[in-house]
């Protein structure tokens, strides 16, 4: 995107970029906005309430969303959301850098979350019967405090289906199993700007977990990424929703600007397995009060005559799971980053 000057975010030929009246850059340059983008997150919250019953990892391996368990609660750095929302022009769908234009790719989702980008389409229908769809896939159904639309409570759904009995059989162990994946996927993939519900329209999709993992989730995220970017970037906008936590991990690997630093000496060890977390006051965390987000598996001994179940490979994003450097990330992003 070519400039007039040293810190004038207007480009020099309107003939593409149609929107720079609305976007967030113009606002910032003109004194305009200066806010940092906080929506809040709930990841590190649901993985606190539903601590993941051993008996239902072999359903989470089978639909495909291990490794984005696995990777868990990173610590968001909001100005570095912030300014990558100003560089994104939605006409393009590319974000404007000072070294040249970059965007997302169905190859950085499939290496980055480990998840697949071929397949059938996650689509679905809205025409939903709440109370037989929960029935049936779930084995409860909602009362009217937890079912706002089509949306369903995350919390609801943790409080309900996170604790089978000791003597569940497979088909209650499958039902935990899709109440788990369908949080997970409204916490981590397609959040909305609270986090706190899931739309019901990927229920359906559960229904045979063998299944659930040929549909090409990457692909669905991805063009979710995009579609809340372009909102994100326009009129004002002081919060942003979808997968945040890979437009993180993206710039992390793709741009040297606001990188964890990974040459502190201990306590924080390198990657790929730094579960160390701190700093995490923009989710409303204290640092002392911070763990790792992700809470250890029980460990389950199993029956001699059963083989163990081999550990799936992990995405790449579990190798970012270290303390932010936030020493060197600005607030006032547009300009300094």
């Amino acid at each position: 995107m070519a400039s007039r000057g040293l810190h004038d975010a207007d480009p020099l030929d309107p003939s593409v970029l149609l929107l720079q009246d609305r976007h967030r850059s113009h606002f910032v340059e003109t004194d305009q906005l200066q806010e940092v983008l906080r929506p809040r997150q709930q990841m590190r919250a649901f993985l606190s309430l539903w601590r993941m019953d051993p008996r239902i990892r072999p359903y989470v391996i089978r639909a495909g969303f291990y490794g984005i368990y696995r990777l868990g609660h990173i610590s968001i750095d909001w100005p570095l959301i912030t300014c990558l929302v100003e560089r994104w022009r939605p006409e393009t769908h590319i974000f404007h850098v000072p070294v040249g234009e970059m965007t997302i790719t169905l190859q950085d989702v499939a290496i980055i979350l480990g998840l697949r980008i071929d397949g059938p389409a996650v689509t679905g229908t809205c025409m939903l019967d709440v109370a037989h769809l929960c029935g049936e896939l779930l084995g409860v159904t909602p009362p009217a405090d937890a079912v706002r639309g089509l949306t369903i409570s995350i919390r609801w759904l943790c409080q309900q289906l996170s604790t089978p009995g000791p003597d569940a059989d497979e088909v209650a162990l499958e039902r935990s199993a899709r109440g788990f994946l369908l949080a997970l996927i409204g916490c981590f993939l397609f959040p909305d700007k609270k986090g706190v519900h899931v739309h019901l329209c990927f229920l359906p999709l559960l229904r045979d977990l063998t299944q659930t993992s040929t549909y090409s989730w990457g692909g669905a995220v991805l063009a979710h990424t995009y579609r809340e970017l372009c909102r994100a970037s326009l009129d004002h906008r002081c919060s942003i929703s979808g997968c945040i936590t890979l437009i993180q991990l993206w710039s992390w690997e793709r741009l040297h600007v606001g990188r964890p630093d990974f040459g502190r000496s201990a306590p924080y060890p390198a990657p790929p397995f730094a579960h160390a977390l701190h700093d995490d006051d923009v989710d409303g965390v204290a640092p002392e009060g911070m763990g790792d987000g992700l809470p250890a598996e029980p460990v389950v001994q199993p029956e001699p005559e059963a083989e163990a179940e081999p550990e799936p490979a992990l995405p790449l994003g579990c190798r970012w799971r270290v303390p932010l450097t936030r020493v060197l990330n600005p607030s006032g992003v547009l300009l300094l980053y």
